[in-house]
């Protein structure tokens, strides 16, 4: 099965769709996206490689992915921290806060020092959505995780990246090429420029709603919310 990559307005129209006529609520799709990112975490670096994992959280619903993940990798095991310089004030957000520090999860503040004692980072920055100009604090922090011999995996898109077009051809982000990617729902068009590992997550679509979307949801095995996927295996 070849699969068909989803533009950022399609994405974007395919989860106005999961909202409205798929009956899902923002949170069921955030804690779905979430737990796939930990399960590709925990596939990629199980624990016996090193706990200590650093989320790299944004101010959106991509961060909202991460913080997510790093509850369920909690539970997994894992000690995760948690950078997040920007939050809103949004009621799902300071809920999804409240679950990391009732499970005592750290929130650190200076990323850098977080980087230097962590095994595994998930750039949980921006996501399909992202465009325009990286504003700080996150120039700095993304420029880090593109330097830094950590293994890094992107949630989604890897920060800084421009959903179609890929990586920037200069400044910040132009050489931030994470070790893995979490697509979610279904591969960007970006695909074509990343070389690492690939994985599909979100395994909630009904066929009726992926027909009218053109796109296809690949095969998951068992109860696994994740494929990992080839570059053969997508149609750009």
């Amino acid at each position: 099965m070849a699969l068909k990559t989803l533009s950022a307005k399609a994405a974007a129209a395919l989860d106005r769709e999961l909202m409205s006529t798929g009956a899902f609520s923002i949170d069921q799709l955030m804690e779905l996206a979430g737990l796939s990112v930990s399960q590709v975490v925990a596939r990629v670096h199980p624990t016996k490689q090193g706990r200590r994992v650093l989320v790299a959280v944004g101010p959106g619903n991509n961060g909202g992915d991460g913080l997510v993940a790093a509850r369920h990798l909690f539970h997994y095991g894992y000690q995760p921290a948690i950078y997040y310089p920007k939050r809103p004030k949004n009621d799902l957000y300071q809920r999804l806060v409240k679950q990391c520090e009732d499970l005592e999860i750290p929130f650190v503040d200076d990323f850098f020092a977080a980087l230097e004692s962590t095994d595994h980072v998930v750039d949980a920055i921006f996501g399909f959505s992202f465009s325009g100009e990286v504003r700080e604090p996150f120039p700095a922090v993304i420029n880090a995780m593109a330097e830094t011999k950590v293994p890094v995996t992107s949630v989604d898109a890897p920060s800084s990246w421009d959903i179609n077009e890929g990586p920037p051809k200069s400044g910040v982000g132009s050489n931030f090429h994470p070790n893995v990617l979490v697509s979610l729902t279904a591969p960007k068009p970006l695909v074509k420029y990343f070389k690492g590992r690939h994985f599909v997550g979100g395994r909630f679509v009904a066929p009726s709603i992926a027909k009218k979307y053109d796109f296809d949801v690949p095969k998951y095995e068992g109860i696994d919310q994740i494929v990992e996927i080839t570059d053969n295996q997508v149609k750009i």
